[in-house]
């Protein structure tokens, strides 16, 4: 989304507009409308999780060996769900990685019981993944229909969209023939 400014404008405004642009858990209008146009995706950074990747030993099936939620974290993912649900957004299947924290993320959104997608596992530390990984996820989006959720991780968000997130925000997208066109993104930071 492009913002731009005709004629002089004084540094108050600057500074307010700024404050605007900045604030957590401030969505522009046009951002909400970008999730309700046809062919629109939402893919989201997990929920807050303290710490960076996993331990060396971690195992996909054990949530006691990864990097997960904190309280905070599960805050946000709950009221990142009610924000969407107020807005009137739903969805028609929530796609995750099968890391603890992007499943718990998924389920606390509350838009029923999200599927396991392994092309968004993450891929961090192993980069050589990446591009088998993002071609395997464009083929599954492209053989689905409706409205899709996917929560995934930072690595599989910028290499999908070419866009960083922080924890909790959502990147709006379209497929197109050439990749992926980003309509804007949503953070709601409670």
């Amino acid at each position: 989304m492009d913002i731009y400014i005709y004629g002089p404008i004084s540094s108050r405004m600057r500074w307010i507009f700024l404050f605007v642009l900045i604030w957590p858990g401030s969505v522009l209008a046009s951002d909400w409308d970008a999730l309700r146009e046809p062919g629109a995706i939402a893919i989201m950074r997990h929920a807050l999780a303290p710490g960076t990747g996993d331990p060396a030993r971690f195992e996909i099936d054990n949530c006691a060996t990864q990097r997960n939620l904190d309280q905070r974290g599960r805050d946000q993912a709950a009221a990142i769900g009610d924000a969407l649900r107020a807005e009137g957004i739903t969805f028609d299947a929530v796609l995750t990685s099968q890391w603890c924290r992007t499943r718990e993320t998924a389920d606390l959104l509350g838009f029923g019981d999200p599927r396991d997608a392994p092309s968004l596992n993450s891929f961090f530390g192993q980069y050589e993944r990446r591009d088998a990984q993002t071609r395997d996820t464009f083929a599954l989006l492209q053989s689905m229909t409706g409205r899709l959720m996917l929560v995934t991780h930072q690595v599989n968000i910028t290499a999908l969209t070419g866009r960083g997130t922080r924890s909790g925000e959502i990147i709006v997208f379209r497929l197109t023939d050439a990749g992926v066109d980003v309509l804007g993104s949503i953070l709601i930071d409670p």
